[in-house]
């Protein structure tokens, strides 16, 4: 074997995923093949049993490809992936008996059904025996806070109960491991906080917990490690302490301003040891905007930040030094922040 299938509970390897590119507007004519778009270019990372791994990353980075080859819903296009030691493209059957999966944009759940109604049909469809099922079903109802509500139909349950009787089904086979694709996307803070405490729960019971996600605060929280990916490729990978302390050279400032002509990026630039500078616009009108400055030796260079932003035209409200973030880390590593 190439790497570690028979130990790991997921082990990809050189990974890559096309797909064909679209034709663009109504009067597009094809004039012969085109060249197909790489969604996933070559990701290599494997995950320990036991671990919460998080695969970090925007919009659009190949995050969702290749938890969908994974979850062995897309052939790849190149490398292997396995699952519990099992090939996904050779042994896919097995890989879904050993894999619960919650996935983005997938009808998961029958809303005209309860939820007890749901996890019985979907006990069927997953082959739990019929003698376990109603133990099994009544067993995640309790422990996923949701047996009060278990005989309403699923279309008036709220978002966060919606994602937790998901990730119930999820593992009504009881597998090994749950690969969970933007677990708390659109939820409220509340709700996603209640997800991150299922998750590490499921780790704590022994489970492998694969997520994606875009929000480096809960991967930061959540995961024994991360990797990061970017146009389809790993960047960094490593425990979320590692990687904030590979910046340990790099100073992070963020500056908090109001008004300005236009060229705040381009003279906070100017000031030595820059690296970096990401603007954030303020959410409300007359709210500041936030300008976070990425370089080495900065702490020694505030004065000179500040005077950079007034030659700009904006008015300075607040100054902070931060320690690095994840978001930094990537920041750092591609130029770009995070779209959200």
């Amino acid at each position: 074997m190439a790497m570690n299938e028979a130990s790991a509970a997921i082990v990809v390897h050189h990974l890559r995923k096309d797909f064909p590119r679209r034709a663009q507007g109504p009067f597009w004519r094809r004039r012969g093949p085109t060249s197909p778009f790489p969604a996933v270019r070559d990701v290599t990372f494997e995950v320990r049993p036991g671990e919460i791994f998080g695969l970090l990353g925007p919009n659009g980075a190949g995050k969702s490809t290749t938890i969908r080859v994974i979850a062995t819903l897309l052939l790849p296009t190149g490398g292997r992936a396995y699952v519990a030691g099992y090939d996904v493209v050779r042994h896919p059957a097995s890989v879904r008996r050993r894999l619960g999966a919650v996935l983005t944009g997938d009808r998961s759940l029958y809303w005209k059904l309860t939820g007890r109604e749901n996890l019985r049909y979907f006990a069927a469809l997953y082959d739990v025996a019929p003698a376990r099922t109603a133990g099994r079903v009544e067993s995640l109802l309790g422990e996923f806070g949701l047996a009060e509500k278990a005989d309403e139909l699923v279309e008036r349950y709220s978002t966060g109960m919606k994602q937790r009787l998901a990730i119930a089904r999820s593992l009504l086979a009881d597998p090994p491991v749950l690969v969970l694709d933007e677990p708390t996307v659109g939820l409220d803070p509340q709700s996603a906080l209640g997800v991150r405490s299922l998750i590490r729960r499921i780790a704590a019971e022994g489970r492998t917990v694969l997520i994606t996600t875009h929000y480096m605060e809960e991967a930061d929280e959540l995961c024994d490690r991360v990797g990061i990916i970017d146009g389809g490729r790993i960047v960094a990978l490593d425990t979320p302490e590692n990687l904030k302390r590979s910046l340990d050279r790099t100073t992070v400032v963020r500056l908090w301003t109001t008004g300005g002509d236009g060229r705040l990026r381009e003279g906070l630039g100017r000031v030595p040891g820059v690296l970096r500078v990401s603007l954030r616009e303020a959410a409300e009108p007359g709210r500041p905007s936030e300008a976070t400055v990425t370089g080495e030796g900065l702490r020694r260079r505030v004065a000179e930040l500040v005077a950079a932003a007034l030659a700009a035209g904006a008015e300075v409200e607040r100054v902070a030094i931060d320690e690095p973030t994840l978001e930094d880390v990537f920041l750092h590593l591609t130029g770009r922040g995070f779209d959200r």
